[in-house]
């Protein structure tokens, strides 16, 4: 896979399609897109896998990680998070951190991620704070 940064508008359609499916594209854009980078991962020059990440300080969040259903299971959101958490080091991070969806805490945990124990809902999904030193 070949991972770019991108425009935030390019993340809107897999942001949709794999998190909010039945949204409003126009309802995938942040306030803070405008102030933060965003990355794809390309196959076959496809765009089959985004994330969004922002800085604060010395940490970093990243948001809307997302990868095309079929190519899900792949090893491309691994390799699209270490491609981030790189990234961040380059620039200064020392913690990179997220809210992981419910469903995606293995996957952070795989990922090396440990729960702070915080957990929220919003718009009826559940999410936990996970986060690693880099």
């Amino acid at each position: 896979m070949d991972i770019e940064q991108i425009t935030p508008q390019l993340t809107w359609r897999l942001r949709r399609d794999e998190l909010y499916p039945g949204e409003y594209m126009f309802n995938m854009e942040m306030d803070e897109d405008q102030h933060g980078w965003h990355f794809g991962g390309f196959l076959d020059n496809k765009l089959v896998a985004v994330v969004s990440l922002f800085k604060d300080g010395t940490d970093f969040q990243f948001r809307k990680l997302a990868v095309q259903a079929d190519k899900q299971g792949q090893g491309l959101g691994g390799q699209l998070l270490q491609y981030i958490t790189e990234f961040a080091q380059s620039e200064g991070g020392t913690r990179l951190w997220c809210n992981a969806r419910s469903t995606a805490t293995q996957f952070y945990v795989k990922a090396g991620f440990t729960s702070t124990g915080e957990v929220f809902e919003r718009k009826g999904i559940n999410f936990e704070i996970f986060e690693k030193a880099i």
